[in-house]
């Protein structure tokens, strides 16, 4: 199961309260099979069927497809001097 480091938490709570995201909100990532690509975006509430990872209060949704592709992963955040959020995937040692 997808697991988060310590910054992926504290920058998925920051912006979930920044968003006024509702309190079973978080950042859904959705695969695209076909562009072999993810989609990473703050929503309201996972989709059923949705994988939730719940880490003190930061949550993911991951649709089947991702939670698929990502397995044991581990999700970093960063943020840089302009605000933007970066995530990044790593395979589990």
């Amino acid at each position: 199961m997808l697991t988060m480091t310590e910054n992926a938490v504290m920058v998925i709570r920051d912006l979930a309260t920044q968003q006024d995201v509702a309190e079973d909100g978080g950042v859904r990532i959705a695969a695209d099979t076909a562009a072999g690509s993810l989609s990473v975006e703050l929503v309201a509430a996972p989709i059923e069927g949705d994988q939730v990872v719940d880490n003190q209060g930061a949550r993911i949704f991951l649709d089947s497809d991702a939670a698929d592709l990502l397995g044991d992963a581990s999700v970093d955040a960063t943020v840089d001097d302009e605000g933007i959020v970066q995530f990044g995937f790593t395979e589990k040692q």
